[in-house]
């Protein structure tokens, strides 16, 4: 099984055990292109066998979230499973449609955010996670995202939260997006809920559910349907075939000459069999990915 297995990830599961659960039922090697918390759920596509060498054409993806912040109370954690260490008044002449609208839309573009504490990013070999529960004092390195779209999904006066839909960059921490939106309100919140709805090209509703890939762990079918190839992944590259003698060279990691446009091209043998990729530049093909 090699390729890109696009999985809808439930509340209350890390996405370590979301890989672990896969790699037992398919017996190969599992990786993730980034985590969801263990509150949130959504979109997480996983690498299967070969298609481990893909993480790096996934890792800069957007993403869609939504989200529900909390209004009023502020956690260590910036969300719902945190521990409570503030609480605000909520003004409801801030809490109108006209005005939250305008807050969400004047976060769109790019930015510096900083993320939270409790987050998996490593600050001299450490995760900050660690520094935090060991109440340690560390520098948090800022970085640089870009808010796309934020579209106000809805407003609930009694209950205080707000939902909306963001479009963001890759590196973009929804939990910190939330505190900020909290502050331009004049108050505290935390994110109460997270779905991540696309990543990429993936979309939440092609997703396949844990449930469903426990009860056809032996279905071949279920797996050659929902598991997308490396070649299905570089279906929009160019192709390019390779007479045998060059394709002994190219598998031995001997650039060749060719003349064609630099970029990322499909590689397949004289019998029209699909070999991996390489990346054309200056006229010579390099080998990317061999399956």
């Amino acid at each position: 099984m090699d390729g890109i297995l696009v999985v809808k990830k439930e509340k209350n599961y890390t996405s370590h055990d979301i890989v672990a659960i896969v790699k037992k039922i398919t017996k190969t090697k599992v990786g993730h292109t980034g985590t969801l918390d263990p509150m949130a759920t959504g979109v997480l596509p996983l690498l299967l066998g070969e298609g481990t060498k893909l993480s790096k054409y996934l890792i800069q993806h957007d993403k869609i979230y939504i989200a529900t912040i909390k209004l009023g109370q502020k956690t260590d954690t910036q969300d719902a499973e945190g521990k409570v260490i503030e609480e605000k008044n909520v003004k409801s002449d801030l809490l109108n449609e006209e005005n939250v609208k305008t807050i969400l839309n004047n976060l769109k573009g790019r930015q510096v955010q900083t993320p939270p504490i409790y987050s998996a990013i490593k600050v001299n070999g450490k995760k900050l996670y660690e520094y935090a529960r060991k109440k340690q004092e560390v520098e948090i390195p800022k970085r640089e995202i870009e808010i796309y779209e934020m579209e106000l999904i809805g407003i609930n006066e009694s209950e205080k939260t707000i939902t909306f839909k963001v479009h963001c960059s890759k590196g973009t921490y929804i939990r910190s997006l939330c505190e900020t939106i909290s502050e331009k309100l004049e108050t505290v919140g935390y994110m109460k809920e997270l779905d991540r709805i696309k990543v990429g090209s993936f979309f939440e509703n092609e997703a396949v559910t844990l449930e469903a890939i426990k009860e056809n762990a032996e279905n071949k079918e279920f797996w050659a349907k929902n598991i997308i190839t490396i070649e299905e992944f570089f279906e929009n590259k160019p192709k390019i075939i390779l007479p045998e003698y060059k394709l002994k060279l190219f598998l031995n990691g001997v650039n060749l000459s060719i003349k064609a446009q630099d970029g990322i091209y499909r590689v397949y043998s004289g019998q029209n069999i699909f070999i991996g990729t390489g990346v054309i530049k200056g006229s010579l093909l390099k080998r990317e990915i061999v399956i």
